[in-house]
């Protein structure tokens, strides 16, 4: 790894050809992992992050006033990025660079560099020359400025992500703090879809404007706004500090990755302390139940993923109550069964090779499917009851019961058959909990893959309820038997496929944990359709879910239970007699488009095995 390192006078590499080599291996990295739908989906994020950052030098041009908000944006990207998967996608970890006989501080510029050689640097300073331009207002001195701090303004965002890395690495070592990043994680996510609640609830529109434009140039994203508008003395000083802060920011990185490399990581388990309780005397479903309950007590990760879930389902409808809206407050319990089915869908792949211990006992599939639902219907089930019972009570909704009582049992059904049949046929490979690198929250898996697995679940769950919400549209009471028995057959229906499965195909999961997928010649990708229908199929996928939920289901929900408020819902802005029609041809398009992004490959699959065969 060290081959061809340039070494200074006093034995150790060179900086200049450490950040040469962190950059090289950083673009092989890149070049070699472009091989069929994660082409496709760099190929598509990168168009996405082109048209973000062009339209980011509109705002400069068109409503330059808007500029700081949009680059806040940007910064918030940068944060809560690595929160959102887990603590990043590191490419170049410290740990393999440990041995080199270099100072942290010279690794740390070194992994810098690196850190800029991909796509999204690059778009982001695309995005950034929205400052030159708006200092072309100001004058020469303004683009000037403008460029000066477009180059400051992204190293910052930079580092600011590499340090929250490096501190998510270092310091989640225990439950109560992968709880606590699953609920700052949550919360984000909470106030991302309802954050404008309690702000359009303070103070009026000139408040909370006047507000806003101090704490968007007080941002690092704001810097370079504020120099751009400052006298030339103030600039300097503006651009001096950020750069003082950079250097403050790379220094506090070389320390944290330290201390990582040195720290003793137990690949995402907390230290033991005491005697291991044994597992209880028992077999079949109930001993893996008990090993299940042991492994959410114990991984990391599952604990930020049922923290981020519940946080979610609870800090969404309290947004909402600061406009004195209670209609969210009784499904807190479902919303956190939907969102805790989500983040348990690749079960199997979260465990790594750990399958071989079931396939060399005969007879266990089925017991180690059992198992796990139990496990996590123990686990889920009591906390979702408590805030469904909870949230209904303290609500004052009586009209809620019916679908409180007949939704829950039919979603606990239904997540727990879902989680166990796409973990048998969705697996996404990931590291062995026991050889996960420095960063604990990290699983190794493919983050797209199991993104695209999460909203997967996101849709199926919902689906399995929906029998009970048919019946509770015609009689309100008729819905709880009809949820109780929906929910039973889709847990021991779905689970019963997993295990057949999982019979059939186990040592093919196996090997797929172990080596990852096996290249087959004549099975094409989402990478081998022609460009046109990729370009559709991406397109589908990106722009399916707008008319299909925000303009097809919820104004249908808000139909059916007579919601006057139309907000930003095309159906309820036309008369009566469109609404119905328009609400239709919304959900049908958005179906049409996820038949198309999901038929097409189909076909083009079943076209190459013809023309092989």
């Amino acid at each position: 790894m060290a081959h061809g390192l340039t070494l200074s006078p006093a034995g150790t590499p060179g900086l200049a050809a450490l950040a040469q080599h962190m950059v090289r291996m950083r673009l092989a990295l890149m070049r070699n992992s472009l091989r069929g739908d994660a082409a496709t989906n760099l190929y598509t994020g990168v168009s996405a992050g082109l048209i973000l950052a062009l339209g980011t030098i509109a705002v400069a041009v068109l409503w330059p006033a808007y500029l700081p908000v949009t680059l806040a944006v940007w910064l918030g990207g940068w944060i809560f990025g690595p929160i959102f998967i887990g603590g990043g996608n590191e490419a170049l970890r410290p740990e393999y660079f440990s041995m080199l006989p270099a100072t942290p501080g010279r690794i740390a510029a070194a992994l810098l560099a690196g850190a800029f050689a991909g796509p999204a640097p690059a778009i982001n300073l695309i995005a950034l020359l929205s400052l030159p331009v708006y200092g072309w207002r100001f004058g020469p001195a303004g683009v000037l400025i403008g460029l000066v701090a477009a180059v400051t303004t992204l190293v910052t965002m930079v580092m600011i992500s590499r340090v929250i890395v490096a501190l998510i690495g270092l310091f989640v070592r225990s439950r109560a703090t992968a709880a606590a990043v699953g609920i700052v994680t949550g919360t984000a996510i909470a106030l991302c879809s309802n954050g404008w609640a309690p702000v359009a609830a303070v103070g009026g529109a000139d408040a909370t404007a006047a507000w806003s434009e101090v704490l968007v140039r007080v941002l690092p994203s704001g810097w370079g706004v504020a120099a751009i508008e400052a006298p030339w003395p103030l600039a300097l000083v503006i651009l001096v500090a950020g750069a003082g802060v950079i250097a403050l920011l790379l220094a506090a990185w070389a320390g944290l990755l330290s201390r990582r490399v040195v720290s003793a990581a137990r690949g995402g388990v907390p230290p033991r302390r005491g005697t291991p309780r044994p597992l209880p005397s028992t077999g079949g479903a109930r001993i893996t139940a008990a090993k299940e309950l042991r492994a959410w007590w114990r991984d990391l990760v599952r604990i930020q993923l049922l923290a981020t879930a519940f946080s979610f389902a609870v800090v969404t409808p309290v947004l909402l109550l600061a406009l004195d809206v209670w209609i969210m407050v009784p499904f807190m319990g479902l919303i956190a069964i939907v969102m805790a089915a989500a983040s348990s869908a690749n079960l199997y792949g979260a465990d790594g090779t750990a399958l071989w211990l079931t396939l060399m006992t005969p007879g266990a599939e089925r017991a180690d499917v059992r198992g796990r639902q139990l496990a996590w219907l123990l686990i889920v089930g009591p906390a979702a009851v408590l805030l469904s019972l909870a949230g209904t009570l303290v609500s004052g909704l009586s009209w809620a019961w019916p679908w409180v009582l007949g939704l829950l049992p039919a979603l606990l059904g239904g997540g727990a058959g879902v989680i166990v049949l796409l973990a048998v046929t969705s697996l996404v490979p990931g590291t062995d909990p026991h050889k996960r690198g420095g960063n604990p929250l990290s699983t190794g898996a493919d983050e797209t893959a199991e993104t695209s697995l999460a909203w997967l679940v996101l849709l199926a769950v919902p689906a399995t309820a929906l029998p009970a919400a048919g019946a509770i549209l015609l009689h309100p009471w008729a819905g709880i038997a009809t949820g109780v028995l929906t929910g039973a057959l889709s847990a021991w229906g779905l689970g019963r496929i997993a295990y057949r499965r999982l019979e059939n195909h186990g040592i093919d999961l196996l090997n797929l944990m172990k080596h990852g997928p096996s290249p087959q010649a004549g099975k094409p990708t989402t990478a081998d359709l022609p460009i046109q229908h990729r370009i559709g199929v991406t397109v589908s996928y990106t722009i399916a879910w707008l008319p299909l939920f925000p303009q097809g289901i919820v104004p249908l929900i808000m139909k059916i239970f007579g919601i006057g408020d139309p907000g930003w819902f095309l159906a309820l802005h036309l008369p009566p007699i469109w609404q119905w029609p328009t609400i239709i041809f919304m959900i049908a398009l958005g179906l049409l488009l996820y038949g198309y992004a999901i038929l097409i490959p189909m076909r083009l699959s079943s076209s190459s095995t013809v023309t092989t065969s």
